[in-house]
């Protein structure tokens, strides 16, 4: 979507993350084509390493190269997004504290390993949404060819995602609904009123709205 705004807004932050099949890719993929083009939605890190072929393995020492990875890759990003023409808003698939979910481990393990902190990494993000991932009888599927979790494994990684991100001060939880278009419209929402003033009408009619 157009806007014709020329201003320079302050940079912001805002992570969408929740456990596998949440629904994160459908709803920025819809972000991405209806907002405008002071929003900048970024790849998921885990995505770009395992799908250009980083190894998957099951060893401890395998799981924390891994998340090391992803949270240097994730790091790198969000430095891309503000380097040049920042967008006035950057959405980030998944954040940096993401990774304590997948940990295997204590996660402050993986705190040391990057020599930070949790409140270091909170300050990074302005606002975090967690989407609710359904249960198995709920719609959760295997579309997604690198998901590999079970419904099970997923409703355990989403309450340790919720764990990491619990301290920070604007953090929203959006449940999962039957109708998955009610959960769409709802994450959309929240993110459309972080939007700069001047954006606020750069997003197209729900009416017109399909994932």
């Amino acid at each position: 979507m157009s806007c014709h705004c020329t201003r320079i807004h302050d940079r912001r932050r805002i992570v969408v993350t929740g456990g596998p099949g949440s629904g994160k890719t459908a709803i920025l993929e819809f972000v991405r084509r209806a907002f405008c083009r002071h929003v900048n939605v970024l790849p998921e890190a885990a995505s770009i390493l395992f799908g250009g072929g980083f190894p998957r393995g099951i060893r401890t020492a395998e799981l924390r190269a891994a998340q090391r990875a992803i949270f240097h890759v994730q790091s790198e990003l969000e430095a891309w997004s503000d380097g040049g023409q920042a967008p006035a808003i950057t959405l980030c698939d998944r954040g940096t504290l993401d990774g304590l979910a997948y940990w295997p481990g204590d996660p402050n393990e993986l705190l040391l390993a990057m020599r930070t902190t949790v409140e270091t990494e909170l300050n990074r993000y302005a606002a975090v949404i967690h989407l609710r991932p359904p249960a198995a009888t709920g719609g959760y599927n295997h579309e997604n060819r690198l998901r590999t979790e079970s419904a099970e494994e997923a409703a355990l990684l989403d309450a340790r995602i919720e764990a990491a991100w619990e301290a920070h001060p604007h953090r929203i939880v959006v449940e999962s609904t039957h109708n998955f278009l009610d959960k769409v419209l709802r994450a959309v929402e929240l993110l459309r009123v972080e939007l700069p003033e001047c954006c606020g009408e750069s997003l197209k009619p729900f009416t017109s709205l399909t994932v």
